[in-house]
């Protein structure tokens, strides 16, 4: 006779933070943490905008519409960089510039020649994932076709500046990311000092036992002192005044 297997031990569910099966409010150290990425993702967005919107803008300037998607790229390129920790930061980094990269070449050799069609942006984004994949970086494949698109839809507006557009397209991406490492750095040091705080202890108050000082201490010359009965009766009322007459005789 074969014997018969027992039951065999299943892992007990995991009991969620609040009745009913809701998740339940996350800790103040999660909740400060995540307060403190978005206000810095946020403020990186806003700063990303107005240099690619207006800095840039005045070094060269296509038109007004090129300018405002070149912004809209850099504040991408921002959202696409900022990460949970620093090093994914710039992981992240590192991955959409040699994504832009090999975008930005294969448009550039394109449009300096050819004008835009359909049957180009196919094998242009097919390429460009193609390239970043033989590169040893099969993750960046769909970056590059992501930013192969865009390139070749934006160089179909702007028939007359198409060969430009790979070049404004990756001045965009380089501010994106440089404000978005420069931002996770300074969210990672916001955290870091937040987190200091919350672990240094506080100072502890020292309390004073007004009635056993008054009877050990002696009046001072040109000061009236109280003794310990009239101390008792007169101290609960010269406090709810705010007077502190009856504290300097206290004081070493």
């Amino acid at each position: 006779m074969t014997p018969v297997p027992g039951p065999v031990a299943q892992p007990a569910p995991q009991q969620s933070g609040r009745p009913g099966g809701r998740p339940g409010w996350p800790k103040p150290r999660e909740a400060r943490s995540a307060v403190v990425e978005c206000v810095v993702l946020a403020v990186a967005c806003l700063v990303t905008y107005w240099l690619a919107r207006n800095l840039l803008s005045r070094i060269y300037s296509v038109s007004r519409d090129d300018d405002v998607l070149g912004a809209l790229w850099a504040v991408i390129a921002t959202i696409f960089v900022l990460r949970d920790s620093f090093g994914q930061s710039v992981a992240a980094a590192v991955s959409r510039m040699s994504a832009t990269f090999v975008s930005f070449v294969l448009c550039l050799i394109y449009l300096a020649f050819l004008p835009f069609h359909a049957w180009a942006l196919a094998v242009l984004v097919g390429a460009s994932a193609l390239v970043v994949m033989l590169l040893g970086r099969p993750g960046d494949a769909v970056t590059a076709g992501i930013t192969t698109a865009v390139i070749m839809v934006v160089a179909a507006v702007s028939p007359r500046h198409a060969w430009q557009q790979p070049i404004l397209r990756l001045a965009d991406t380089i501010i994106g990311v440089a404000v978005g490492a420069l931002a996770a750095w300074v969210g990672l040091q916001v955290k870091r000092l937040l987190e200091a705080r919350a672990i240094l202890p506080a100072p502890a108050k020292v309390k004073i036992d007004l009635s056993e000082r008054a009877v050990v201490r002696r009046p001072r010359p040109g000061r009236p002192h109280l003794s310990a009965t009239r101390w008792e009766r007169h101290a609960p009322r010269a406090l709810r005044r705010g007077s502190d007459k009856c504290q300097r005789c206290l004081l070493p």
